[in-house]
């Protein structure tokens, strides 16, 4: 891929320039282009650019700044359709997000994860920090909104690494009901009552490996899906453990559940603080265990925000609509805020 920059030469625009950019090999621009354009349109709308083609080649002219984030998109995405892996709108979408964050570039070679099913590449800085964190340390945890990733990339690292060998099994959990696991009343037998809670798990699973080899490893105890109840007692080595939906724990369940961890096994705990459905008064398991391990050496603590919500746009929006509420709530009522806070600490 070749490329050059014309700055724009009158003072009115000064801040304007175009790019040419070339690219060798013409299977890859048919899919870097997008069925009509598709791709480069969807450029044009996120970056506000413009973008001629003409074969082969590219001119992208608008603001300097955009200028260069499209040019970067579209090395990083031409880079990716190199390595055989697929670009379609989502990718291009991860592509703007990540090159329009200023918090940090991400070379995203290294961090992809292969499954049997798909690649996997990190589509914010936040979650290539999460690949990192969950490659260095023993213990991660993962707090931030829904849509953010935070189960979805846990499981694909697990994937990964029992398929390479690295570990014998993946344990996957998470609180059955939010509010103390009271599964007597619900029908059918145990495995019954606890499927529909533990689903979200089972469909993770079932986007990364073949339908006949999830069926297999979860037959053979490779892969296990598990209510929390059911990890009291246990020592689990060799795995890769994943603690979902940890908000809805008590401090007592996360001690426990943290204190199960065994030889050369790994544990990822995932959650969104703001969604905690246990009962007023109960102190969140998450939140005592982010608060009592800052400083414990081999955790890693990554946050994730609404910037990071990778599943429909409007995703993003409803989160940040429902943190600019409740951000507006605290600062107008701090007293009452704080009074509850204490509240649920002298309960905890």
């Amino acid at each position: 891929m070749k490329g050059s920059v014309s700055p724009a030469g009158n003072n009115n625009a000064s801040r304007q320039t175009s790019v040419e950019m070339q690219f060798d090999d013409n299977n890859h621009v048919q899919e870097l282009f997008g069925f009509h354009h598709s791709n480069l349109t969807r450029l044009e709308q996120l970056l506000d650019v413009s973008i001629h083609s003409r074969g082969n080649e590219l001119v992208v002219s608008g603001d300097q700044a955009t200028v260069q984030d499209a040019r970067e998109v579209l090395d990083g995405l031409y880079e990716r359709l190199k390595r055989g892996l697929e670009v379609s709108r989502d990718e291009v979408d991860a592509a703007v997000r990540m090159a329009t964050d200023k918090s940090g570039k991400v070379e995203d070679t290294q961090l992809t994860v292969h499954t049997r099913n798909r690649s996997i590449s990190p589509r914010s800085a936040n979650q290539a920090e999460y690949f990192r964190a969950i490659d260095s340390n023993d213990l991660v945890f993962g707090e931030g909104p829904a849509g953010t990733g935070k189960t979805y990339l846990a499981v694909a690292k697990a994937v990964e690494l029992l398929v390479k060998g690295s570990v014998d099994r993946i344990i996957l959990s998470r609180p059955a009901v939010e509010a103390g696991e009271q599964l007597g009343f619900l029908p059918g037998d145990m495995q019954e009552k606890v499927d529909p809670y533990l689903r979200p798990l089972y469909d993770a699973l079932y986007d990364m490996l073949p339908d006949a080899q999830v069926v297999k490893r979860l037959e053979s105890g490779e892969i296990e899906v598990a209510p929390l109840a059911f990890m009291r007692g246990r020592t689990l080595s060799n795995a890769f453990v994943i603690l979902d939906e940890a908000q809805n724990t008590t401090a007592v369940q996360m001690k426990m559940f943290l204190t199960r961890l065994g030889e050369n096994a790994r544990m990822v705990i995932t959650g969104d603080l703001s969604q905690v459905d246990l009962p007023r008064g109960i102190r969140s398991g998450l939140r005592d265990a982010m608060e009592t391990l800052g400083g414990v050496e081999g955790i890693a603590f990554v946050q994730f925000t609404s910037s990071d919500v990778v599943r429909h746009p409007l995703v993003s929006r409803i989160v940040k609509a429902y943190d600019s509420v409740e951000d507006d709530r605290r600062a107008s009522a701090p007293y009452e805020h704080a009074r509850f806070e204490k509240k649920s600490d002298d309960h905890s």
